[in-house]
């Protein structure tokens, strides 16, 4: 789909959407006197003010990354993200409104304080929460994460890995293709020091959206990309009938996705980590990563900036 880095998606993919703008209203819970030990009443009495009066929680979303959010074929936000978050609205009783907003732009505009928390394959990395730019310099407030799913990165490559390519060393001498701004590129930067001391050059094309990142693994600009792997394995099991890519070595730099929250807005965080125990608890949390194939990357539970 992927923020230090923007947030894909790993650090802080699909064309640059258009300007923020909110696209869907979904289904609120409600309905029914709960019991007073209901732990679903218990989450959505501390949800906060603000939210409650509203009825709604507004979530900036860069809705182009398959499989974990992306526009399904009725043009309405589709994927994990979305799906996840719909159900997250039902625990809280609030409608969930997404916000069209690109990527690099979802923490920016989160502090701007255009939506209430951003959810959109965002790796919570220690450089997101606080808010530090490549070389160590604190350039903004930071945010906080709720983890709620983990995932690796992966090597993506043409069917049949034509030049054998398994491990991040196998790149050196390669050109890769990846989103800028995302945690694969701050692994490929990593890996271009690597290469540099074995004497075989590591090209890094970075692009401003996966789709472009793959369309070069395609066209042979690139020998290989490198994507989260739910966006990997959607990508090798779905273009031209999974005979396009193909996923090859294992993941590497596993960390949580997490949904970021201002920083102080600490009841928020902490009804939704609720939230997300609740739904994890339900199954509810199982049947949507079943859904989409990724249930490898399950969380055990919700975790506050939890992330390496």
């Amino acid at each position: 789909m992927p923020h230090l880095l923007p947030a894909r998606r790993p650090a802080l993919a699909g064309a640059v959407l258009a300007t923020a703008g909110a696209l869907l209203l979904t289904g609120c819970g409600g309905g029914g006197q709960a019991a007073p030990d209901d732990p679903v009443k218990d989450i959505r009495d501390k949800l906060p003010k603000a939210q409650r009066a509203a009825g709604v929680l507004r979530i900036g979303m860069d809705v182009n990354y398959a499989p974990v959010e992306f526009r399904g074929q009725d043009g309405k936000p589709a994927g994990l993200d979305p799906d996840l978050a719909a159900a997250l609205g039902k625990i809280l009783d609030v409608r969930v409104e997404f916000v069209d907003t690109p990527f690099a732009k979802l923490v920016p505009n989160l502090q701007g304080k255009q939506y209430d928390v951003a959810m959109s394959a965002l790796s919570d990395i220690r450089q997101r929460r606080d808010g530090l730019d490549e070389n160590g310099k604190q350039v903004d407030p930071g945010v906080d994460f709720v983890d709620y799913f983990i995932a690796g990165t992966s090597i993506v490559v043409p069917k049949g890995n034509p030049k054998g390519i398994k491990t991040l060393d196998d790149l050196c001498g390669k050109t890769v293709a990846l989103q800028q701004g995302t945690t694969q590129d701050e692994i490929a930067t990593r890996q271009v020091a690597v290469c540099a001391r074995t004497g075989r050059q590591l090209t890094l094309h970075k692009l401003e959206s996966d789709a472009k990142a793959l369309a070069e693994v395609t066209s042979g600009a690139a020998a290989a990309g490198l994507n989260d792997f739910p966006v990997a394995a959607y990508a090798a099991k779905t273009t031209d009938g999974g005979g396009r890519f193909e996923v090859t070595g294992g993941q590497s730099t596993s960390n949580p996705y997490g949904i970021a929250v201002r920083k102080g807005d600490n009841e928020l965080r902490d009804v939704l980590a609720k939230a997300v125990d609740q739904l994890i608890r339900s199954g509810e949390y199982d049947k949507v990563l079943t859904k989409w194939g990724v249930s490898a990357g399950a969380a055990q539970n919700a975790v506050v900036n939890g992330g390496i």
